[in-house]
């Protein structure tokens, strides 16, 4: 459209200038969806027990949590102890007898220093801007356990507040937990931003990955979280969060070469 345009302003009319700027802001919105829709080969890391970044971007935090509730079955629905949220929605107030299998969306909150224990996770929050890649990849070697879509409380979409915001972590999202040959388990979340509003998962279920295989893709800006059991690993990045001069807006991570978790000694 936008070479169309410009002939068209040279050997017909410009209608003073606006059919050139008509041309030149086509090639300008060509120019950026293909540099988003770019997906690059990477070289994968071999090195055991490592973890990948799912995904390119910064790293807006790193922090230890521990599960303080889940999403109730519908046995539970009933039950007194059910806790309602106008943003995050429907709570039970206590975490699942076996809190890293992830075996539904828990609810999480930041472990002090002195009260870790072996039921602990590591999250590390990736935001991915509009200029970022925006595959997905697998973060090590497994099988695909489970894949889940969740949205806002009462709403069909949404909501879209800034992937940059913490409180984006609500946004309409997708959870895929990866399940290694050990039995460890990965929790890898794409979550939609105020522009990016689809999440492709390009698997299912019961899938066989490689380490850094691809998986999905969200268009457009957005982030992605990823919580491993704080017991088998270590973060080996720097967040924003932790201030840093070189890093200030937290080191830039790559889908399927930067190496973001690193194994705990036993």
């Amino acid at each position: 459209m936008g070479t169309s345009a410009i002939i068209i302003g040279v050997t017909i009319d410009s209608l003073n200038g606006l059919v050139h700027l008509f041309g030149i802001l086509c090639w300008m919105m060509s120019a950026f969806f293909a540099n988003f829709w770019r997906d690059p080969d990477r070289a994968i890391p071999s090195d055991e027990g490592i973890l990948v970044s799912p995904a390119d971007g910064h790293v807006m935090f790193a922090k230890r949590e521990r599960a303080t509730g889940r999403r109730p079955s519908s046995k539970e629905m009933d039950d007194s102890k059910i806790e309602e949220d106008s943003q995050t929605g429907t709570w039970y107030p206590e975490p699942l007898e076996e809190p890293l299998k992830f075996s539904t969306e828990q609810r999480f909150e930041a472990v002090k220093e002195g009260e870790e224990s072996d039921l602990d996770v590591w999250r590390i929050a990736i935001f991915m801007s509009p200029l970022d890649v925006h595959v997905n990849r697998s973060p090590l070697e497994s099988v695909i356990e489970r894949m889940e879509h969740r949205v806002g409380k009462g709403r069909k979409r949404g909501p879209f507040l800034p992937a940059m915001k913490k409180e984006s972590e609500n946004n309409e999202r997708v959870r895929t937990v990866f399940l290694a040959e050990d039995e460890t388990r990965i929790e890898v979340c794409q979550i939609s931003g105020a522009l990016a509003r689809t999440i492709v998962p390009w698997l299912s279920i019961d899938s066989k990955v490689r380490r850094g295989q691809r998986y999905g893709m969200i268009r457009l800006g957005s982030r992605v979280d990823v919580r491993v059991p704080a017991s088998k690993f270590k973060p080996a990045v720097i967040s924003a969060e932790d201030k840093n001069s070189q890093f200030p807006k937290g080191q830039f991570v790559q889908a399927g070469s930067s190496i973001i978790f690193t194994p705990v000694k036993q």
